[in-house]
């Protein structure tokens, strides 16, 4: 092939163009690409802490909230449930949640970090059903032995009002606590774990 005559400026000048154009075009083909793979605006909120205003909750009220898809309960236990959970140790598998991977703040007869007020992810750790909250003492269809807890209709598994798991049940351990801390007196931050205080 005979190159005389060619000009080669014009063709290295081609080349180079042609090369910032193609760059150019990956770029615009990458970024849409790449951008799918960020998490959604509605995946990151579902992630996000959740705020829950106890300020009105009635003594012995339930109330619920998602947090990460997830049901968590908010119970304001009364002093005669506080009384209660200090006789139960023999009937529970793990009273003070040692055997699981609980918050510090659980790790207590109370499962808390202030008694009356427990939080709790709603869901039984046997197969993930979500168990009733049944704060009655005694009644017929569970027996003597219950005295308020949560009862997970699909295998039976018994808690009592600390998450705690009563001994012979087919869930594994306790119920499990999210990272919370109190942003006031009023307010708890679901998701975010409360500063730990040395011993």
């Amino acid at each position: 092939m005979n190159n005389k005559g060619v000009d080669k400026s014009k063709r290295q000048f081609l080349t180079s163009a042609l090369t910032v154009v193609g760059a150019v075009g990956s770029g615009y083909l990458a970024v849409p690409f790449l951008a799918q793979m960020q998490p959604s605006v509605k995946a990151m909120a579902a992630g996000a802490p959740v705020e829950v205003d106890i300020s009105k909750m009635e003594t012995g009220q339930l109330i619920r909230v998602a947090w990460r898809g997830k049901p968590v309960w908010v119970l304001n236990r009364t002093p005669e449930v506080l009384e209660t959970l200090k006789t139960l140790d023999a009937e529970l598998r793990d009273p003070l949640s040692n055997d699981s991977e609980q918050p510090g703040s659980s790790k207590n007869q109370v499962r808390s970090q202030k008694p009356d007020i427990f939080v709790a992810v709603g869901l039984c750790t046997h197969l993930g059903c979500s168990p009733t909250f049944r704060p009655e003492v005694a009644p017929v269809d569970l027996g003597e032995k219950w005295k308020g807890g949560f009862f997970c209709p699909c295998h039976g598994s018994w808690f009592d009002l600390a998450g705690r798991v009563y001994r012979g049940v087919p869930a594994p351990t306790n119920l499990e606590i999210p990272p919370y801390r109190y942003a006031s007196e009023t307010r708890i931050i679901i998701g975010e774990a409360a500063e730990e205080k040395n011993a």
